[in-house]
């Protein structure tokens, strides 16, 4: 197939990217590399620096397009509300009518933030509510123009090429970032709220099915194990030293898994957090 990889440069879409040319296929990358790196291309992957908001700018004939290119951060979408604006409202309307113009499938990455067991996650912050109301307009237009979709939900994705440092780094590789470094991990308060982390080979193993086997939403990718914040830090070893940061606005204690229409397909989690840290921190 020749597919479209929105985001191709950042840590999901990098890893699909691979798992796509590996199985043959044509690829195309956008990404604006707001968050997205050179160090991530892949071997066979044509790369395009390209915001979507300019994705017209592409020959319309693609028979699959995975959106994954937009914001993807909770607390820090209160200062980047713009950016929020851009990427997840703007951009998306110009990839779904570049699918209608192809006739493609699209594969929707929306957030798993829906789930969050306050039965309020869209009002937590910027981005969840982008991405709530993004996950009805995905469905709806994609019912009004007959074309074929699939929303998926990734649960906190770890693994090779997270960011590690800086405002948009990920939990998993700062810590393993702060271990190695001698420095202290810090929790934001109380430590209690629940993630369910699941790897990256995880996430792409159903990314790739529901691509093939998948319509409609409710798509859940995540690992049934949960562990508090404070669990992981404890994963990296009893004197690893610990550093508690004041409540975060938008920051939500816990979510639910939502994964039967996923295993439904005969997808299931793998991986294993602990193993993971454990290979990583050795090295």
């Amino acid at each position: 197939m020749k597919v479209l990889v929105t985001g191709g440069a950042g840590f999901v879409g990098s890893h699909l990217c691979e798992r796509l040319v590996n199985q043959g296929h044509d690829v195309t990358s956008i990404d604006n590399y707001f968050t997205g790196s050179e160090n991530n291309h892949v071997q066979g992957v044509w790369y395009k620096n390209l915001d979507t908001r300019d994705v017209s700018d592409l020959p319309a004939d693609f028979d699959i397009v995975y959106h994954l290119g937009e914001y993807s951060r909770v607390e820090q979408s209160f200062d980047d509300f713009d950016k929020v604006w851009e990427y997840n409202k703007i951009g998306t309307k110009c990839i779904l009518d570049f699918v209608k113009k192809c006739d493609a499938k699209l594969v929707y990455a929306g957030s798993s933030t829906k789930f969050t067991n306050e039965h309020l996650g869209y009002i937590k912050s910027p981005y969840t509510w982008s991405k709530e109301t993004n996950t009805e307009f995905v469905k709806l237009f994609c019912e009004w123009n007959s074309i074929d979709y699939a929303i998926t939900y990734f649960y906190n994705v770890y693994g090779p090429r997270e960011i590690e440092n800086g405002p948009y780094a990920t939990l998993i590789a700062m810590f393993i970032n702060k271990v190695k470094n001698g420095e202290p991990l810090t929790i934001v308060q109380p430590g209690t709220q629940k993630r369910n982390f699941t790897h990256i080979d995880d996430i792409i193993d159903g990314l790739i099915l529901v691509g093939k086997e998948g319509y409609g939403d409710e798509y859940g990718i995540g690992c049934d194990d949960s562990y508090t914040i404070i669990d992981v830090a404890a994963m990296f070893g009893i004197n690893t030293k610990i550093e508690m940061l004041p409540q975060r606005k938008g920051n939500r204690m816990s979510a639910k898994v939502v994964t039967d229409r996923t295993r439904a397909l005969g997808w299931s989690s793998k991986r294993n957090l602990k193993d993971y840290i454990s290979a990583r921190t050795a090295s």
